[in-house]
């Protein structure tokens, strides 16, 4: 049986490809079904983000190219499209790099926390769809546990650095005062509502929140003195804003050329600062040819996100140890399987003698026997029935000439 990690990220593909890629959260439950029934995988599980999509998978076969095909067939793309991007792990690289993705340790922000939160979701939706097992549920446990370790024992999160904090951080650039600034954001999700605290704290002048579901905008723009809006409302609000932030689950653009060349007519050209944070991409990529539009993605965000990481490579190097470590463990734990059915059948067969022994004791002493001497008696009955067969072998290793038996037995029963 092996373990594999296949996928890309946004240090192996751009983002025209991992959009491409992208499995959402309403796709999953049946991607994984097809997944395991057409490839026999025994367990597998998806994780989708604006960042990477990889497949985690236990199986008896390393059937990469039966993935590839499946992959290649559920999204329509051909495999020379995608192969070139791909990263492919096994067994204990594979294991040591689903632990440095859930720490943050693989993510363009190093150290962001919302990935632990997303590797969760697709442990549950993989649980949900059935396709966990013995072992790659123990696995996904034991991948929260090394993250909780180095978030705990590690500075690794200290600072505020996101992507959200990014996309903040490059307009203050941009703009000399966020006062006298509007923020539209678009979506309403985890990172929505940390760029909105983000502006928030930075003193922004006014807060939109746009969403499909108004109710949602709502309690978000609450949090932070903001305006509500549905996302039918987009167009009529669009030309207020300085700035725009979409992050939302969209399979199409929400936000055209068309759409955002109106709005800057309305603002008399006045600059507008958008970043699309989506993945696929809620802004279309040909936005960034209008004057007085500066449009950032994901990608683009790289350079701002670079800077004040110092403490957190620190960091990053401390957890790269406890990672190590962790994964002796679980691989530990993996060898031990081997020996667990060795171990029952020894516990049966003692358990046995131990009944055995005791049923015959206890009918000694309904027939009056002396408690003294039917314990006594119970004690050296059961002690020759537990050493009689090793003792047995050890006499017959020792005839053998087998010193490799009798040294194995020593460290066995620590003698």
């Amino acid at each position: 049986m092996t373990f594999l990690a296949v996928g890309i990220n946004h240090n192996s593909a751009p983002v025209a490809i991992r959009e491409r890629l992208a499995f959402p959260a309403e796709v999953l439950h049946s991607a994984l079904q097809s997944l395991r029934k057409q490839l026999d995988i025994t367990e597998a599980a998806i994780l989708s983000t604006c960042n990477r999509t990889e497949f985690y998978y236990y199986s008896e076969a390393d059937n990469q190219d039966n993935l590839i095909k499946w992959i290649a067939g559920n999204k329509n793309i051909e495999p020379n499209g995608f192969i070139p991007y791909l990263y492919r792990h096994k067994d204990s690289q594979s294991i040591r790099h689903m632990f440095r993705v859930a720490c943050g340790l693989d993510s363009m922000v190093l150290g962001e926390p919302q990935i632990l939160g997303q590797m969760k979701n697709a442990y549950q939706a993989a649980h949900e769809a059935g396709t966990l097992g013995k072992n790659l549920s123990k696995l996904f446990q034991h991948t929260f546990s090394a993250a909780k370790k180095v978030r705990t024992d590690t500075a690794i999160g200290s600072s505020p650095v996101s992507v959200a904090f990014a996309a903040v951080q490059l307009a203050q650039q941009i703009f000399d005062k966020l006062s006298e600034q509007t923020a539209l954001l678009i979506g309403a999700g985890e990172t929505i509502e940390l760029t909105a605290r983000h502006l928030h704290q930075h003193g922004i002048g006014r807060i939109i929140i746009a969403n499909r579901t108004f109710d949602k905008a709502h309690t978000l723009a609450s949090q932070f003195d903001g305006y509500a809006i549905a996302l039918s409302e987009l167009p009529s609000h669009l030309a207020e804003a300085d700035i725009v932030v979409s992050s939302t689950a969209s399979q199409l653009p929400i936000l055209g050329k068309g759409r955002v060349e109106s709005a800057i007519k309305k603002r008399k050209h006045k600059p507008m600062f958008m970043v699309d944070l989506a993945v696929p991409r809620d802004i279309e990529a040909e936005v960034e040819q209008l004057r007085d539009v500066y449009l950032y993605t994901v990608d683009d965000l790289q350079n701002t996100i670079n800077e004040n990481m110092d403490s957190r490579r620190r960091a990053a190097e401390q957890a790269e140890e406890i990672i190590d470590t962790e994964v002796e463990h679980f691989l530990a734990w993996m060898r031990s399987q081997g020996a667990q059915s060795t171990i029952r059948d020894y516990r049966s067969q003692a358990e046995l003698a131990r009944d055995e022994v005791l049923q015959r004791a206890l009918a000694q002493l309904r027939n009056g026997a002396s408690p003294e001497e039917t314990l006594t008696r119970l004690a050296h009955t059961l002690t020759n029935k537990l050493i009689h067969t090793p003792s047995a072998q050890l006499r017959e290793a020792g005839a053998n000439e087998r010193p490799d038996l009798i040294a194995a037995a020593r460290e066995l029963f620590k003698l």
